[in-house]
């Protein structure tokens, strides 16, 4: 599989697992020191990040990953894209758009997350003028 299919079927993997809320395809997804910075500056290790589903307090009628950009770097790859959710978390709603920066590390012979970053954008992001 060359590198550009790699990082695709990566993506689509991650992709459904957050659409689904799919906890055992998250774990193995997910790196054991995994860490996420959240929309509003909170961090979440590995297992705080999957327990958000596995409470039912996280579920998502929609989930995209757009707009994608991959940079390699030897065993280890940055992507930024947008992440796109009509989400309901708590009871609350949490649709919206994010810019996200993922960190993506070889581990044998697959790929795992070792950290993602979101920034909220205020609505859909418009491209490059």
């Amino acid at each position: 599989m060359d590198h550009d299919q790699e990082m695709a079927d990566f993506a689509r993997r991650w992709t459904e697992a957050e659409r689904l809320g799919d906890v055992a395809a998250l774990d193995a997804l997910l790196t054991e020191d995994f860490t996420a910075v959240g929309p509003h500056g909170f961090v979440l290790d590995k297992r705080q990040w999957i327990d958000r589903y596995a409470s039912g307090a996280l579920i998502h009628d929609a989930f995209t990953w757009e707009e994608v950009t991959v940079r390699r770097h030897g065993r280890a790859a940055v992507a930024v894209g947008v992440q796109g959710q009509q989400s309901i978390y708590d009871g609350r709603d949490a649709d919206g758009y994010f810019r996200v920066t993922q960190m993506i590390v070889a581990d044998g012979a697959d790929w795992k997350l070792a950290a993602v970053h979101l920034s909220p954008t205020g609505g859909r992001p418009a491209g490059p003028a």
